[in-house]
């Protein structure tokens, strides 16, 4: 009971005072001058970058955190109970991005990395806010759950039809993560019913295999996409991913080790210097065996020298206002702009 005396304690402390403020409007007005600047454009930018989700696998509050609450209470976590997810940049779902690519001024085409646990609810705050009307794409980074298991819900951005009589979405994925979820989603992937099976209304794809190879592109929605193979562990390999003809994105969420062949693909010693870096980093401190910390991912920015970074993947170990005034000045010393992401956050680029 003295722990919980002490949580309400906090929590009632905590929404007496206004809430913290969100960078949302400021974020996204700097973005968009920024890379309008870098492209010399004096046009805005049709395309953008859209991330849905930038916490890790169990995502931001913790729920432990509040079930069982430290003394004192996990600050990041409790902000949960007093702000609301849409105002709170420490709110985080699954690491996902959206690419909002606009090849010409008639058509959008909506092309979404991974769909993990929180999908529904990314879904239901950012799809509304950002107004997006569909999914015309799917890429996966790997078969965990933390970028898979949303796979069922993606028919709720499917056309409704009973019988199924959709136009399926192309997905693209590798080889072991189509024989994975064979066998996690049996019902998304079997083409034809058996007999005397029921119809049942699911989400339908188009099931498309790609490799780990940095020269063997692809092209999703019009928008040519270059797999990055990375240690994820060392015993498995996932996917990031590079796009963007006139502006270079590499997207990478899951790395604990760059391979020489992916590093020098994106470096800018070796000519190709990226315009923007969404990059991994899971604890402020130590290192992990499966993915970036925050020592591991600046070293890799440094190493990599892109005009721009955006961090991802974050426990709750990171506090969205605290810690990007520590990159502003870590910025300002490398020349490297770098900052937390947060979910919700629209960038706008010439893709």
């Amino acid at each position: 009971m003295r722990i919980s005396a002490r949580f309400l304690s906090f929590c009632r402390r905590y929404s007496s005072s206004p809430p913290l403020p969100t960078l949302h409007s400021r974020e996204k007005r700097m973005a968009r001058l920024d890379i309008v600047a870098e492209n010399g454009n004096a046009e805005p930018p049709r395309s953008a970058l859209i991330f849905l989700g930038t916490g890790c696998s169990s995502a931001v509050p913790n729920a432990f955190c509040l079930i069982r609450p430290s003394d004192p209470p996990c600050r990041v976590c409790s902000q949960s109970l007093s702000i609301p997810p849409e105002k709170n940049p420490n709110y985080r779902c699954n690491t996902s991005l959206l690419i909002d690519y606009c090849e010409n001024e008639a058509e959008h085409k909506y092309i979404l990395i991974d769909v993990g646990k929180t999908f529904r609810e990314q879904v239901l705050r950012w799809f509304t806010l950002h107004k997006i009307p569909q999914v015309d794409s799917i890429i996966l980074t790997h078969e965990h759950a933390d970028a898979v298991l949303g796979l069922d819900d993606v028919r709720v951005v499917q056309p409704f039809s009973p019988t199924n009589d959709i136009d399926p979405t192309p997905i693209y994925l590798t080889q072991h993560s189509m024989e994975s979820l064979t066998a996690k989603f049996p019902y998304l992937v079997q083409r034809k019913l058996k007999p005397g099976q029921e119809i049942r209304r699911v989400a339908q794809f188009d099931w498309k295999i790609i490799e780990h190879d940095c020269k063997k592109t692809f092209v999703a929605s019009g928008l040519e996409i270059i797999p990055l193979p990375v240690m994820h562990g060392e015993d498995y390999v996932c996917l990031g991913f590079l796009f963007g003809k006139n502006f270079k994105v590499a997207y990478i969420s899951d790395v604990s080790r760059f391979l020489p062949a992916t590093e020098n693909y994106i470096s800018k010693d070796s000519g190709q210097q990226l315009d923007l870096l969404i990059l991994d980093t899971l604890y402020k401190k130590g290192s992990h065996n499966t993915h970036f910390c925050f020592p591991q991912t600046l070293d890799a920015v440094k190493r990599l020298c892109p005009k721009r970074a955006f961090l991802i993947g974050m426990t709750h170990e990171f506090d969205h206002h605290n810690d990007n005034e520590f990159l502003m000045e870590w910025s300002k010393r490398e020349g490297i702009p770098v900052q937390l992401a947060h979910d919700g956050l629209r960038v706008p680029v010439d893709l």
